[in-house]
């Protein structure tokens, strides 16, 4: 699995769970925005609105939900490289101009709903440009009010995960892990992401139905064992003896998860091999017997 699907993966299952979701609303929201929405009414929607050339460095995902009474969408940008976007509030305009505009065409109508607009980033360095349009518009401060009033101009909320403590983590174990985790993942070396994984199992705990916290460390590990520092044998033998006295479900999952990933290496190994064969023109019956890859699977690697 390439890096940033691993990151968009992580990202849309754990936020397009509604319970994960409105617990993140009513723990890090302005309090003067909680107050006007009605999570209860909050739904995840299928559209997305990245153009392909970016969806190697941004996710998103909207949701429909009432606010203020009316319907309204809350739009999460969720931004997964290693370093921030000078022009993350005009990409964001433009997701939602088309947010309105499919609201429009397939409504027929011409009120345009409120959106409220959410940066979750988690790259090495700190949030350090300023969060509206305007900062984008040469000489935008300098002008008076009465020209202002004639200029686009909007604020979205940054939620920069880097500089979070764990202290400043708070919700439902699913919220403290992946936060946790966007914090950790591009910035600690082994020993670090070995203290993450002890403490997303401590999180579980908090957990009444098991089988979901099963569930959801194996989506946490994969995450982690694809995208943060490699983790050798005697690495994953001290995790999993920590991992058994705190989260004793989760030992046997981290050795088979490990194992399952060393496997799909080795066969992307294999793949890249079949690759390079298949461009030097060699014959497929070879390339079986050099790869060990069935026919279907090479005949798949010649389609892409």
């Amino acid at each position: 699995m390439k890096i940033q699907n691993s990151h968009d993966k992580i990202f849309k299952e754990t936020f397009s769970d509604v319970k994960v979701t409105k617990d993140f609303i009513n723990n890090y929201l302005p309090e003067s925005i909680i107050n006007i929405i009605d999570t209860n009414t909050l739904i995840p929607l299928k559209d997305s609105f990245i153009d392909k050339n970016l969806n190697e460095y941004f996710s998103d995902l909207l949701f429909g939900v009432k606010i203020n009474e009316r319907l309204g969408y809350i739009y999460f940008l969720f931004e997964h490289k290693s370093y921030t976007s000078k022009n993350i509030a005009f990409q964001l305009l433009k997701y939602m101009v088309e947010i309105w505009e499919a609201k429009i065409t397939k409504e027929h109508t011409n009120e345009l709903p409120i959106i409220i607009p959410l940066v979750i980033y988690h790259g090495k360095n700190k949030w350090q440009i300023r969060t509206t349009l305007g900062e984008m518009i040469e000489g935008y401060e300098e002008l008076p009010e009465e020209i202002k009033e004639f200029i686009p101009n909007y604020k979205y909320l940054l939620y920069d995960v880097s500089k979070y403590k764990d202290e400043d983590i708070k919700g439902i174990a699913q919220l403290k892990i992946i936060l946790t985790i966007f914090r950790d993942i591009f910035i600690k070396d082994k020993e670090g992401l070995k203290e993450t994984i002890t403490l997303a199992a401590k999180y579980l705990r908090e957990l009444e139905d098991r089988q979901t916290g099963i569930e959801y460390f194996e989506t946490f590990l994969k995450y982690v064992f694809n995208v943060g520092e490699s983790l050798d044998e005697e690495d994953l033998k001290n995790i999993a003896e920590e991992i058994e006295r705190i989260y004793p479900e989760g030992r046997e999952l981290i050795m088979t998860t490990a194992e399952r990933l060393r496997k799909e290496g080795r066969k992307e190994e294999r793949k890249n091999v079949a690759r390079k064969l298949l461009i030097k023109g060699m014959p497929v019956a070879e390339i079986i017997d050099i790869t060990g890859l069935t026919k279907e699977e090479i005949e798949k690697l010649k389609r892409e």
